[in-house]
């Protein structure tokens, strides 16, 4: 069973690294696949991996099939629809998602529509409730997301969420409500106690994670909070997580224990463990019902009810046993779960206990256990951590070691019972929820004076393949039970996760990245030992830009804490909307603009051709503005010419015909470059034929946003 979850679980991970999936009828060797499974022969272990490869692909064709005809992309579309999620709303959008039940154009020609839609909502939005009918004027598009390394997998989460489409409500008079919500709709009833807990506690700063602890809604964590919690490694605690499930379901499971035998007319018919196993799995149930059945706690929900059902049936089995058949019930469910990180964590974390926790005996104190688990977690993590997060906190054992017992036994309990009590007395239901709000005040006094400072948490580049391998060899040896040789060594296998990554480029060289920002511009430039941004993309709106969640993750990614010169080319928001949130997380050492008026929060310098620097054998050259330049605007922006090696390339942001006139004026032949980034995203107002002719590019890149409203690049400027 273990050795046959494992390949069931390889079986969908080498799906997911084909850049395009098989032809389906290679899923009609899944029945044979399956019979194999039950012969004991040679044959059986390749049918496990078999197996998770044909469940994997049949599920991906049917989930890639529901999607939005890409003929209705950017059309004005009219759908008709359920309203399945709690609406989240930001300072001027309100993002829902909407269960689709009709999907027409403008003439009323329906088509088969996407099962479920995630919709933005800007400006004037009415005040949508959960479980409503609308009938709304969208557009929509097929799920798109940036893809960056060390950046979200937005558009893997949009498909591992079934969403077919994402869009916008186009503000109309004819966006009409049709039907109300039922009370007993889960979202509904989720969205009530939100609304309670609102009223209650007011302003409270609190308010956010009891919320998050209550229904599972972390839209108000704040993102100084989020950096509290992500320093102190107990993030995965403010919010309805498997852990809190689990702690109801044993609740619930040890009460009834101790109860059943007290019923003397039912404790002789019925076994007390089947009782008890009945109501643990329906405490965990209902706790997951608040969360709306997301994702990861469906996947809590089904390791439970299998170790809750071996349990309740006597069927004793090995832990190892247990959690290889939740792995396959849960993947059969849902097979890319695999590409959750929530989901790796939550097995591994599993067995890293089960692994680091057997074979103990002596010391058997409650204390002594507590600690040596939360030891043996942060240990166990450390390789995927790095791997995912490329960072570790350093207080995250002492963090957990008192938040876990304190959210869990205290904090939890509190909360719920307001809940409950707030529908029969409103005064005593208002009392336990302040009561819950001020243990978590307690507790976040002490998060902050140990996760405020920076050293609180580890940076580390994304680590190499034989780094990750020691590290697993580490960590096995360190959690090896007392008093077998050789434990110290898994410290030093450790090490190389930690080693600053070595640049592989010589003197001479340099490397090229251009970040997928969307409709915008964000390039970097890696010398051995130097780094230089080009700009820093778009800002999307006030919680989100270019800046946070392309730019530093990928700096992260790579291990680097410093960019020694930055260039925002001009003051267009798609250039300069993500400068705040990079100056912020990382150090910066010298900024050049042509728009110093937009940048009043930090020193600059003006760019100035003529400005030419020599990074590790690598030379760079500002070729544009001139100190007398009178043109403005675009035509105003900065210019890099870098070349090393016999190799060049040309950053020419967002001028336009006149500036490049002028550029071909002055440098001529000297503007040739083997790569070249598209002035101004490819618009018809750049490229023109001199511009073109003198610098003679071998490969051009064009940095322009998926379905963008501007139509870059133009077709003229490509061919």
């Amino acid at each position: 069973m273990r050795t046959g979850s494992i390949l069931f679980l390889l079986g969908i991970l080498l799906l997911i690294q084909l850049p395009y999936l098989p032809p389906l009828a290679l899923v009609a060797l899944l029945p044979l696949a399956v019979l194999l499974l039950f012969k004991r022969s040679n044959w059986r272990w390749p049918a496990w991996l078999l197996c998770g490869f044909l469940w994997s692909l049949l599920r991906a064709d049917f989930m890639l099939s529901d999607r939005l005809d890409r003929q209705l992309e950017g059309r004005q579309l009219l759908v008709e629809g359920r309203v399945v999620s709690l609406p989240e709303k930001f300072t001027t959008v309100m993002r829902f998602d909407l269960q689709v039940d009709r999907l027409a154009d403008a003439n009323g020609k329906d088509y088969q529509s996407p099962d479920t839609i995630r919709l933005n909502w800007y400006r004037s939005y009415p005040e949508l409730r959960p479980g409503e009918y609308w009938r709304l004027h969208v557009k929509l598009k097929r799920p798109y997301g940036f893809m960056n390394p060390g950046g979200f997998d937005y558009e893997g989460f949009l498909f591992q969420a079934g969403f077919g489409a994402t869009g916008y409500v186009v503000n109309s008079g004819n966006n009409v409500r049709l039907a109300g919500a039922s009370d007993y709709y889960i979202h509904q009833v989720r969205f009530r106690i939100r609304e309670m807990l609102e009223r209650l506690l007011g302003d409270n700063p609190m308010l956010s994670l009891v919320s998050g602890l209550a229904i599972g809604d972390r839209s108000g964590i704040t993102p100084q909070q989020w950096r509290i919690l992500t320093n102190t490694g107990i993030n995965h605690l403010l919010a309805i997580s498997g852990l809190h499930i689990g702690m109801v379901a044993a609740f619930g499971f040890f009460i009834t224990r101790w109860l059943w035998p007290l019923c003397r007319g039912m404790s002789g018919t019925v076994a007390g463990p089947r009782v008890a196993t009945a109501v643990a799995a329906i405490s965990a149930l209902f706790y997951s019902a608040l969360a709306g059945f997301s994702i990861p706690t469906q996947r809590t929900v089904i390791m439970l009810g299998v170790a809750l059902l071996l349990t309740g049936f006597n069927r004793l089995t090995r832990s190892t046993n247990i959690l290889a058949l939740a792995l396959i019930v849960i993947l059969i469910v849902d097979p890319f779960a695999a590409m959750s990180v929530s989901f790796w964590l939550s097995f591994l974390a599993i067995a890293v206990i089960l692994y680091g926790m057997s074979c103990r005996t002596g010391v058997t104190g409650f204390w002594w256990r507590w600690g040596h688990v939360q030891w043996v977690v942060a240990v166990g993590l450390t390789p995927v951590l790095v791997l995912w997060f490329q960072q570790l906190s350093l207080v995250g054992i002492v963090a957990n070691l008192i938040a876990v017992p304190w959210v869990s036994l205290l904090t939890v309990p509190l909360v719920l019972a307001g809940i409950a009590t707030v529908y029969l007395h409103v005064g005593a239901g208002s009392f336990l929820l302040h009561l819950s709000a001020s243990s978590l005040e307690l507790l976040w006094g002490f998060l902050e004076l140990i996760g405020q400072p920076e050293a609180a948490v580890l940076r580390t580049a994304a680590p190499t393949v034989p780094a990750l391998v020691a590290a697993v060899i580490g960590v096995v040896l360190l959690l090896m039970p007392a008093g077998l040789p050789g434990r110290w060594l898994g410290m030093i296998w450790l090490l190389p996760l930690f080693i600053p990554p070595q640049s592989d480029l010589a003197a001479g060289q340099f490397k090229f990245i251009l970040l997928d920002v969307g409709q915008g511009l964000a390039a970097v430039v890696h010398t051995r030992h130097h780094t230089l941004l080009f700009d820093t993309g778009p800002r999307f709106s006030d919680h989100f830009d270019a800046g946070g969640a392309v730019v530093l993750p990928y700096l992260q990614y790579q291990g680097l804490g410093k960019i020694d010169r930055l260039i925002a080319s001009h003051g267009d928001s798609d250039h300069i909307g993500g400068l705040p949130q990079i100056l912020a997380g990382v150090e910066v050492a010298d900024v050049s603009t042509s728009a110093p008026e937009k940048i009043s929060y930090f020193p600059v310098s003006e760019c100035r051709a003529g400005d030419n620097w020599v990074w590790d054998g690598v030379s760079f050259s500002m070729l544009y503005p001139q100190p007398s330049e009178s043109l403005r605007g675009n035509n105003l922006s900065c210019v890099i010419l870098v070349s090393a090696g016999g190799y060049s390339l040309l950053l020419p942001g967002d001028i336009q015909r006149q500036a490049e006139q002028r550029l071909v004026a002055r440098y001529g032949g000297q503007l040739q470059a083997d790569v070249v980034v598209a002035p101004h995203h490819g618009s018809n107002t750049s490229s023109s034929a001199g511009f073109i002719r003198a610098v003679a590019p071998t490969y051009v890149l064009f940095p322009a946003g998926y379905r963008n409203r501007f139509g870059f690049p133009k077709q003229d400027i490509i061919a």
